[in-house]
C-alpha cells in the first residue's frame, strides 16, 4: 500500500488554483497507486490568510470550492486529506477534512493552536482536537495539524482512537536549521508511541514567511523513512508495509524511500532568498525588480540573489555616485553587472545633492555638515529609485541587513525606501559567508567587494567601524538580546565588553520607529524584526 506527501506552492486566497494544484497532485498520487494523499495546512485556502479569516466570504469561497473539487475527485480512488477553513455557526476551525469519491468522509479541527513568533492562531480559531481516525485498505489513519505534533496530546489521542499511521498537514516557516527541530519533535510525541508519521508541508514565499518544504516520513522507530525535496514542489511516495510485525512491535510500518539530503546553512538560506523573492514578485504581479548598487557587500549579495530568483532580464542595477563615491566602487560594480548580465545604468547625485544643499544654505547657515548632508545624499538615491520603480512597475529590492536594522544603520526615506527587504533578516556576518557560497557556486560577486571594509560612502575616507562596533561583536550581541532575550549582565557574562553591550541595545531600542516604517522582508531566523518583534516604540523601560 502506499500513502504519500504533496508537497505544494499555494497562494492565499487562491481557491482556484490551490484547489486546481491539490487535483494535480491527486492525479499524479493515483498514477503511482497512492491510496492515501495528504496536503498541508490549510491547502485549499494558502496559509497563513490572516486577517482574511474575520471575513464570512473566505469561508463561502472556501465552501465553494470544496464543493468542486469534491466532483473533480469523485472518480479517483483516493483518499485525499485537505486543509481547508471552516466555520460553524460563529466558531471557525483550523481543519482537515478526508474527502473520498466525491464525499467528505471525516473532519478534524486542529487542537493546538500556536501564539508564538509569528503564528497568532488563537486570534482566529477555537481549539477542538476531538480525534479523527478514517480506514483506508486496511489501515486506521489518524490526522493532526502541525503544531498538534509538537506536543504529544494530539498524537496520543489519535492513537486511542485506533490510529496505526498518523498524517499531518503542515504550514511550517523556514528558519535556520528547522528541519531537525521538526523531526525531532515528532520522533519525541509521535514516534514515542510506535507511530509511523507523514507529513506534508507547504513550499513557497507567503510575504516574509517561506515555506521550504522537506515534508517527511519517520517509520514506526522513529527512522527518517522519506523527505521531500527542499524548497521546491514535490509528491513524497512511501510504502506502507502492513501484516507483518515490525521491529517496532508495529503490525503497519514505513518503508525507507527517497531521502532528499539537507543542505549546509549557507545554501539553505541562499535558496530561500531565491524562492522568497521568486514568489513576492511572482504572486504579486511584479513585472521585474531594481535595486541600487553600491559596490557594497549588501548590495552584491542581494543583486546575486534577485538575478537567480527571476532573470537577468527582469533585474535592473543602477549606481549612483556621490562625491564620495571611491573609485573601486565603480570598477567592482561594473564588473558584476557585467558577469551577471543585467541592465546597469549610472545616475550621479552631485548635481542633486548641490541644489538640495543650496536650498538648505540659509537655514543650515552656521551649522557644520553632519548626519543630516550623509542622509540627504541616501534619501535622494531612494528618491530616483522610487521614480524607476513608478515609472516601469518594477519593485525596489532594498539591501540593508539585520545588523543595520538593529541599530538604525540606515535612512528612513533612503536606503530604507522600497517595496522588499531580500536580506532584512540577515546578520552582516551572514551576509558574508552567503556572498562567499554564492561563489563557490560559480564566482558573479568580485572577491575585492567581500574583502573590502563596509562603508556607507557618505562622506569622504568613512567605514561602517566609525560608528560601529566591529561586526562579529555587534552580531554576537544583537543575537543574544534580540534573539535569545538575554539581559545585559547575561551578555557581559559571554565575553563582550559592557561598553558595546550597553550601546548596541539602546541603538536598537531608539531605532524602534524606524523599523516600523521598513518594508517586509523575508524572514530567516526563528526570531525577525517583524511579526517575531513586537516591542512598543514608546517605552521607558530600560535593562
Amino acid at each position: 500500500m502506499r500513502i504519500a506527501a504533496a508537497q505544494l506552492n499555494q497562494i492565499v486566497g487562491d481557491f482556484d488554483g490551490n484547489a486546481r494544484r491539490i487535483l494535480e497532485a491527486a492525479r499524479a498520487a493515483v498514477s503511482q497507486s497512492v491510496s492515501v494523499l495528504v496536503t498541508p495546512e490549510l491547502s485549499l485556502s494558502g496559509y497563513p490568510p490572516e486577517d482574511l479569516l474575520l471575513r464570512p466570504a473566505f469561508y463561502e469561497k472556501a465552501s465553494a470550492t470544496l464543493e468542486a473539487l469534491l466532483a473533480d475527485t469523485a472518480d479517483l480512488a483516493l483518499h485525499l486529506v485537505v486543509g481547508v477553513p471552516v466555520r460553524h455557526g460563529r466558531k471557525r476551525y483550523n481543519a482537515a477534512l478526508v474527502l473520498h469519491r466525491g464525499r467528505v468522509i471525516g473532519e478534524y479541527r486542529k487542537l493546538e493552536l500556536p501564539n508564538y513568533d509569528v503564528f497568532d492562531e488563537q486570534r482566529y480559531f477555537l481549539p477542538d482536537g476531538a480525534p479523527l481516525v478514517f480506514e483506508a485498505g486496511g489501515v486506521r489513519f489518524g490526522v493532526v495539524i502541525c503544531e498538534d505534533f509538537w506536543f504529544e496530546r494530539a498524537p496520543r489521542q489519535a492513537r486511542g482512537a485506533g490510529a496505526q499511521v498518523l498524517l499531518a498537514l503542515n504550514g511550517s516557516p523556514f528558519h535556520m536549521d528547522k528541519q531537525s527541530k521538526r523531526v525531532d519533535v515528532a520522533r519525541d510525541n509521535v514516534s514515542a508511541l510506535g507511530l509511523p508519521m507523514i507529513a506534508a508541508n507547504l513550499v513557497g514565499g507567503q510575504d516574509e514567511l517561506v515555506f521550504d518544504g522537506l515534508s517527511f516520513a519517520l517509520d514506526a522507530r522513529g527512522e527518517l523513512a522519506a523527505q521531500g525535496a527542499f524548497c521546491e514542489p514535490d509528491l513524497l511516495v512511501v510504502e506502507l508495509a502492513v501484516g507483518a510485525q515490525s521491529v517496532s512491535g508495529s503490525v503497519v510500518d514505513l518503508q525507507t524511500g527517497k531521502v532528499a539530503p539537507v543542505v549546509s546553512i549557507e545554501e539553505q538560506v541562499y535558496r530561500v532568498l531565491v524562492l522568497g523573492v521568486r514568489d513576492y514578485l511572482g504572486k504579486n504581479g511584479f513585472p521585474s525588480a531594481v535595486i541600487g548598487l553600491s559596490g557594497g557587500i549588501d548590495s552584491a549579495l542581494t543583486l546575486a540573489i534577485a538575478v537567480d530568483a527571476l532573470g537577468a532580464d527582469r533585474v535592473r542595477a543602477v549606481m549612483m555616485p556621490s562625491p564620495y563615491t571611491a573609485d573601486i566602487s565603480w570598477i567592482d560594480s561594473r564588473d558584476m553587472v557585467a558577469r551577471l548580465g543585467v541592465r546597469y545604468d549610472e545616475l550621479p547625485i552631485n548635481t542633486c545633492f548641490e541644489a538640495f544643499r543650496s536650498t538648505l544654505a540659509d537655514e543650515f547657515r552656521g551649522r557644520a555638515e553632519d548626519t543630516t548632508e550623509e542622509n540627504l545624499q541616501a534619501r535622494i538615491r531612494g528618491t530616483l529609485l522610487m521614480a524607476l520603480s513608478n515609472k516601469y512597475g518594477s519593485i525596489v529590492l532594498t539591501t540593508g541587513n539585520k545588523s543595520e536594522m538593529a541599530v538604525g544603520y540606515c535612512t528612513l526615506y533612503g536606503d530604507m525606501a522600497g517595496g522588499f527587504a531580500v536580506i532584512k533578516d540577515l546578520a552582516k556576518t551572514l551576509v558574508y559567508r552567503l556572498a562567499s557560497w554564492r561563489n563557490t557556486v560559480k564566482p558573479v560577486i568580485p572577491e575585492r567587494i567581500i574583502t573590502r571594509a563596509p562603508s556607507a560612502e557618505l562622506r569622504p575616507g568613512q567605514t561602517d567601524q566609525d560608528s560601529l562596533p566591529p561586526y562579529d561583536t555587534l552580531d554576537a550581541i544583537m543575537q543574544m538580546y534580540m534573539e535569545q532575550n538575554h539581559g545585559i549582565d547575561e551578555i557581559v557574562a559571554a565575553g563582550h565588553p559592557r561598553e558595546a553591550v550597553e550601546r548596541v541595545v539602546r541603538l536598537i531600542r531608539i531605532s524602534e520607529y524606524k523599523r516600523r516604517q521598513a518594508p517586509v522582508g523575508i524572514r530567516v531566523t526563528h526570531r525577525a524584526f517583524g511579526r517575531d518583534w513586537r516591542m512598543p516604540i514608546t517605552s521607558r523601560f530600560r535593562d
